[in-house]
Parts: C-alpha cells; structure tokens; sequence
C-alpha cells in the first residue's frame, strides 16, 4: 500500500494537516493556560481549580453520552451528504438533552465538597455551564470533519482556542480566580457563530444505523472516555484525599509537560480517524498504517526521553519557577510512562474505537481505575508525589499492553 513517505503524503492530500495543526494550537493554548494559572493563582485556588477541573474531565469525556463520536464514525461511513445532515440533526438534539442531565449531575456533585472547600461552589457552577459549550463545540466539530471541511474545522479550532487563551490570560492578571472562571465558561460558546454555517434543521430521522447500535456505540464510547480521563483525574482526586493541596499543585505540575507529550500522537491519528474509520475491515490499510506510525514515533519517543533525562532540572525550572524545584523524579518517571503511552495505549485504543470495538476498550479502561486505585492506596502514603507517579505509569503500561491484545485478536480475524 506504500511506503511512509506514501502514508505522509496521503496524510497531506487528506488535508489532516489541517486538523493536525489546529488540534497542535489548541494544546498549545491548553498548556500554556496552564502553565500561566500555576504562575498567577494563588497555590490554594490553583489546588481547588485542579480538584474541579479533574472531575470536570470525567463528564466533559461523556458530553452528550457520546454522540459527538458517534456523529465522527457513523458520519465518516455514511454514504450520503443528507444522512451525514439528517443524523447530525438527531444526535444534536437528542444529545443536549443528556448534556442537561450531566451538568446537573456535575453541579450536584459539588455538595461532596462543601466541607473542605468552602467557596467550591462557585467553581462548579462555572465547570457546570462550561460543560454545555463544549457540547456544542464538540459537536460542530464532529459535523465539520464528516463533511471534509478541514479548513473551516481548523478556522473554528484556532478562534475558540486563541481567543480563549487571550482572554484566561488577561481576566486572570487582572481578576484572579474570578476572572479565570469567567473566561473558561464563555471560551466555548464562541463555537456558536459557527452554528448558523450548518443546516440542524432536519425534522426526519432516517439513516441506514439503527438507533440502538448507534448509542450502544455511543455509550461504550462515552464509558472509555469517562474511564480514560477519570484515570487521569482519579490521581489528582486521590491525592487530594489522601494528602493536601500543595501536594495536588506539585503532582498536577509534575504530569502537566509529560500528559501533554501525548497530544502528538492523539492529534495524528484524530486527523486520520474518519479514514480509519472507512477502512476499519480492511486488513492491509490496517497493518499499512501501524506499520508507518511506528516509523514515526518510535524515533520520536526515544529523541524527547532522552532529552527530557539531561535537561528535567532545566525544564522544570524554565516553565515552573524555584518553587516546584524537587519534582524531578516523578516528571521523569511520567515523562517515560506518557511516550511509552504514545506507542500502546493511544495507537491500540484509537484503533479498536475506530473498527467499533468499544465493549473491549471499556473493560480495559474499568480495570485501569482498579489498578490506579490500588496501587495509590499503597504507594501514595509511602512515597508522596513520587508514589502517584510509579502508580499511573505502571497503570498505563499495563493498559497499553491488554488493549494491543485486544486489537490483534481483532485484526487476526479480518480476512
């Protein structure tokens, strides 16, 4: 099928780099957000902004019970413009309406907190209506690649993210934690200019899924989404119970740079998925592309670890400041469990979403928050910061393991 300078120019002529770059601006924006609320928020507020946003994150991964990846696949293997619109139109709908119900969960579960965090409230009630615009931000994104607009996704992805960031920034200096929360609840509702460019206009729900199978994958995938970035918030939460504030902000920035390495390898095969998901029985495009993804960043992966190993003091001082000095031992740890991450669990995972097999994927993700959990419990109260660390990155290799499993058991079956 080609060779790897065949895969990157297919890559070029599906315009992914168009994805690619505006989903490469949108970490960027994200990491440099976070990087400027560590420098400008009192270590209190940042620890409680940390605690929200971390439960914030397992709901944001069931926005709309999954129907913005449903609209990604079942839209990319649509065969016609009109179903492409026609189940965009219902799963618009019918999506905000468990949105609703999420962000009232979400806002309800704030009263586990009253106690200990007094002025948490405010926090939730923000993440709450925050979680609404990313709804409709995530869906218009999923609407604009089903139809191949990669330009217009990238001119979306590159105004909400841009102008987000400008005005964190801003309102943050000038306003501190208030002024932070004021900026991340209307960041995503700039998608709505958006919304007048798209026809949700159609009243007939008629397309060749049925609905069963399409929310069946729905909310698999909504499951592995919420237990992947519980695994990913579950560390934060523990810590938080299991330790203190400043422990939270030290271990949030210790994963901060590592966490976000992993965006390279998500964003490339994000740019591919709709062909993914085309091609999700043929074998040879399979074996094709992780066979050239690999060339890629098994390079790649080994260059970072390497210069992260020489250069962690310099690095954690650089972005961080004398204050976070002394957390070099659990970045580094991180840093090798997120590019190990990059080459299993992101590749393998990816690509069972995108030959439907979420059930699996679901299983795996459950297991790792038993794992997580486990291991912290035993490790956290001996180690600090340090035992978190071990503990997420054996759970991730673990992970990254079972899930390649799960997907050659599949591929060994295809014909």
């Amino acid at each position: 099928m080609g060779n790897l300078s065949d895969f990157i120019r297919n890559f070029f002529k599906n315009k992914g780099h168009f994805v690619f770059g505006s989903l490469l601006i949108a970490k960027i924006c994200g990491f440099v957000t976070s990087v400027a609320i560590i420098r400008l928020l009192p270590e209190n507020d940042f620890g409680l902004v940390s605690i929200v946003a971390a439960l914030s994150a397992v709901f944001m991964a069931f926005s709309g019970f999954g129907s913005q990846q449903v609209l990604l696949r079942y839209g990319s293997i649509a065969k016609t413009a009109e179903e492409k619109n026609v189940l965009s139109a219902y799963l618009w709908k019918q999506g905000f309406y468990y949105q609703i119900i999420l962000s009232l969960i979400f806002l309800l579960s704030s009263l586990f907190y009253l106690d200990n965090f007094k002025k948490i409230i405010i926090l939730f009630l923000a993440f709450a209506i925050r979680l609404v615009g990313f709804f409709f931000y995530n869906h218009i994104q999923s609407q604009l690649r089903i139809n191949g607009k990669n330009k217009e996704f990238a001119r979306l992805n590159n105004v909400v993210n841009i102008s987000g960031l400008v005005s964190i920034l801003v309102l943050t200096y000038l306003f501190g934690l208030s002024g932070y929360l004021a900026a991340i609840t209307g960041m995503p509702f700039v998608a709505l200019f958006w919304y007048r460019n798209i026809d949700f206009s159609q009243k007939k729900e008629s397309f060749s899924f049925s609905k069963k199978e399409i929310w069946r994958y729905g909310l698999f995938t909504a499951g592995t989404a919420v237990l992947s970035d519980t695994l990913f918030s579950l560390d934060i939460i523990l810590i938080s119970f299991l330790m203190n504030e400043s422990a939270v902000a030290d271990y949030k920035t210790a994963i901060l740079i590592p966490a976000n390495l992993t965006f390279i390898a998500l964003t490339f095969m994000q740019s591919d998925f709709p062909e993914l998901a085309k091609n999700h029985n043929d074998k040879n495009f399979l074996k094709y592309y992780i066979s050239n993804y690999y060339k890629i960043f098994i390079p790649l992966c080994s260059l970072i670890f390497i210069s992260f190993y020489f250069l962690n003091d310099f690095i954690v001082t650089l972005f961080f400041g004398e204050k976070y000095k002394g957390i070099e031992s659990p970045f580094l740890i991180l840093t090798a469990a997120f590019l190990l991450n990059m080459l299993m669990r992101n590749l393998y995972g990816n690509l069972l979403s995108a030959v439907g097999k979420m059930a699996y994927n679901t299983v795996v993700s459950a297991f790792a928050l038993l794992i997580l959990g486990i291991l912290s419990l035993f490790l956290v109260p001996k180690f600090g910061v340090e035992g978190m660390a071990i503990a997420q990155s054996a759970t991730l290799f673990t992970t990254g393991i079972l899930l390649m499993i799960g997907f050659l058991s599949h591929y060994r079956k295809l014909s």
